[in-house]
């Protein structure tokens, strides 16, 4: 799991409608479409992203793709973002500037 894979899947609205649909339940893709306002070329699109994100998953059922919720990744993410929350901020030493100075000459 990359977390900022899984971030980026998860930014956009589409997407994560497509899997508030899917906690309803496995479904194919038509009943997916049933319950959004956007073409079967874009489910298309996002669903892979989601896939490629490894935040849902797919099986074949005869001619129909059935896509379910791959729930050990958001089990994951949440686990990283909490670690990642809890962490005791770095301490990083003052510098005369943040920016970078042209060199003397």
């Amino acid at each position: 799991m990359s977390l900022g894979r899984t971030i980026r899947a998860l930014s956009d609205k589409n997407r994560r409608k497509v899997l508030t649909v899917l906690k309803r339940g496995d479904m194919p893709v038509g009943d997916i479409l049933e319950h959004l306002s956007i073409t079967g070329a874009s489910l298309s699109h996002h669903l892979g992203i989601l896939k490629e994100a490894d935040l849902i998953g797919s099986r074949r059922e005869g001619q129909q793709v059935i896509y379910s919720l791959n729930l050990s990744v958001f089990e994951e993410t949440v686990k990283e973002l909490t670690e990642f929350l809890e962490r005791q901020p770095v301490s990083v030493p003052p510098s005369r500037s943040l920016t970078k100075q042209p060199p003397k000459t």
